[in-house]
């Protein structure tokens, strides 16, 4: 047990150390100051800056910047879909998989563009590694940058600075942040295990018949697995994810990929304090979410160390849950990666999320719902300070004051586009296509179990979607063709089709309207006048406000779940406390 607490602490020290220095470094890339890249890449940026067009100096509205997230994404969109669905035929396809059913194609377009990668489909069987390359992995970067490029524009906003120009800083964040991180990190990968080849799978014959083969699926996995942490893609080049030897075969990779998913949203706090001149507010924000994050982490490993009671009973002692579980692992590395995948929105799985105990069903709904612990990939700190906003208000209130953030009054505006963002948009991307596919359970859900784990499931999906994390509770069925849908006797082209369908109006919603409202609450923060602090103004860089946050935050964010919550996890750990 203390081995693997020990694990995790010496984990999150990492995360911690590295924080000021990455934050430190997206601040000055930001802020356009001097880095050690430029030499090299100023040129390159240049090059690219004339290709396409871009006044390095204009900067956008809210409004501009949101229409080209949107158009740039539906190109891309149209790009990937090509690529699905002429898979056939394209390079790069040893293996000679044919293309995808359409909505299998839609919907993974959908899922990768918005940063999302929820997969209705086994990676190394049903895509070419063109698709895997040239499709999913390109739009891994994108997507990626794209939310980077979000988060700095709503802190460039929150701070009182023109929100800047999108193409610039999508640019910046590929060529400076994630390209040269992934160079580095896919060659430590490959050092330690994680395969990188253009050939086809192994076939060899099987230890328990010589006169059978069977073939070990291969590929181009490290610089995708990189990309896929860092980036809080999360989309697997196998179907079982990092739990895959050849995505993630050792401890140490296992290491590289949880630090991988955690640095940037983690440091994007402490570039939040550097644009701000107040360092001191960003650790305060920084030490609240990973007081909240901890908590989590703590709940997820104690059911897991403890095991199934009902388990336990038939072996007569306490046994960690290993069921779904690689060994290598074990139940501590398994409850943290579990965490962190969905506290960043990542998705990625070092083990089936669908074998974890009700503690780590509620840890998990309770990151998607949140979307702050720490949130995806830009957008979850944007969210952050959202809430921030709704704790002015309401401390302002509370004291009788008008509200105030950095100097500038929170109005209105200010107010309804965070309320919408926060309470509103989310939980109808998660609650409305769960309340229907619920209603007809036999002939759209394919649903593997019952009761309240069945439930669990399914809000799961959705809210996985919504958040644009990406990770499943599976047991459903959602993929073409759906083994779960034929052993539960439901239609396999109908389930399937209505998860892929549904999904994407969750994946859309989920991505799209939280942008468009972040970037007009920045836009309408960065053209208000600046108050001057005076005796009345309400600190928000002190621990007493730092934890009225927190209450707002679990006020606001978690009780408007806690239905669905105690219908899933909540009531399944009440179930299993009787003896079922």
């Amino acid at each position: 047990m203390l081995q693997g607490w020990i694990q995790i602490g010496l984990t999150l020290l990492i995360v911690a150390a590295i924080t000021p220095i990455f934050g430190r470094y997206i601040a000055r890339v930001f802020l356009e100051q001097r880095t050690w890249l430029d030499s090299i890449l100023n040129p390159v940026e240049g090059l690219l800056y004339s290709l396409v067009g871009v006044p390095t100096k204009e900067n956008m509205t809210g409004w501009q910047y949101a229409r080209a997230i949107l158009y740039s994404n539906i190109v891309m969109g149209l790009l990937i879909f090509f690529i699905l669905i002429n898979q056939g035929w394209l390079p790069l396809n040893p293996t000679k998989i044919g293309a995808p059913t359409w909505d299998t194609a839609l919907h993974t377009t959908i899922s990768f563009i918005t940063n999302t990668n929820q997969q209705h489909y086994s990676g190394e069987t049903y895509l070419s590694y063109g698709s895997q390359i040239w499709g999913l992995g390109y739009h891994m970067f994108t997507s990626a940058a794209t939310g980077l490029a979000v988060g700095i524009a709503f802190i460039r906003g929150l701070t009182g600075r023109p929100l800047g120009n999108f193409y610039v800083d999508l640019i910046r964040a590929i060529t400076r942040i994630l390209l040269p991180i992934c160079l580095v990190g896919a060659i430590v990968l490959m050092a330690a295990g994680v395969p990188e080849t253009l050939a086809g799978p192994v076939v060899f014959p099987t230890l328990e018949d010589s006169n059978i083969n069977q073939a070990i699926a291969r590929g181009p996995v490290a610089h995708f697995e990189i990309i896929k942490q860092l980036g809080e893609n999360g989309g697997g080049f196998f179907a079982i994810n990092s739990a895959h030897p050849f995505e993630n075969p050792n401890p140490l990779t296992n290491l590289i990929e949880i630090v991988a998913m955690l640095s940037i949203p983690t440091s994007l706090i402490y570039t939040y304090g550097l644009f701000a001149n107040n360092t001191k507010q960003a650790w305060l924000v920084y030490g609240m979410v990973s007081v909240l994050f901890l908590i989590f982490v703590i709940v997820n490993a104690v059911g897991e160390y403890n095991g199934n009671s009902a388990v336990n009973a038939i072996l007569g002692s306490t046994q960690p849950n290993l069921e779904g579980k690689e060994v290598r692992f074990g139940w501590a590395q398994s409850a943290l990666f579990a965490t962190a995948t969905t506290g960043t929105m990542t998705g990625a799985v070092n083990s089936m999320h669908d074998s974890f105990m009700p503690n780590g069903g509620f840890v998990t709904l309770s990151n998607m719902f949140l979307q702050i612990i720490w949130g995806g990939q830009g957008t979850g700190t944007a969210y952050l300070f959202a809430y921030l906003i709704l704790a002015v208000f309401a401390t302002g209130l509370m004291v009788g004051r008008t509200p105030e953030f950095l100097g500038r009054k929170i109005e209105k505006r200010e107010v309804v586009l965070a309320s919408f963002l926060i309470l509103l948009v989310h939980p109808i991307a998660i609650m409305i296509p769960a309340g229907i596919t619920l209603a007809f359970p036999e002939q759209l859900t394919g649903i593997s179990n019952p009761g309240f784990h069945g439930f669990a499931q399914v809000i799961y999906e959705y809210a996985s979607a919504a958040a644009n994390n990406g990770s499943g509770l599976e047991g459903l069925g959602d993929s073409q063709p759906s083994p779960i849908a034929i052993a539960t006797g439901a239609k396999t082209t109908v389930t399937a089709l209505w998860w892929n369908l549904s999904t994407c109006f969750s994946l859309l919603a989920g991505r799209y309207i939280p942008i468009i409202g972040l970037l007009l609450l920045a836009d309408s923060l960065s053209r208000k006048q600046q108050v001057p602090f005076n005796v009345g103004t309400l600190r928000t860089d002190t621990g007493l406000f730092t934890g009225v946050t927190a209450g707002v935050i679990l006020i606001l964010g978690a009780l408007t779940f806690f239905p669905v919550l105690a219908f899933g996890p909540i009531g399944e750990a009440f179930y299993l406390g009787i003896g079922h």
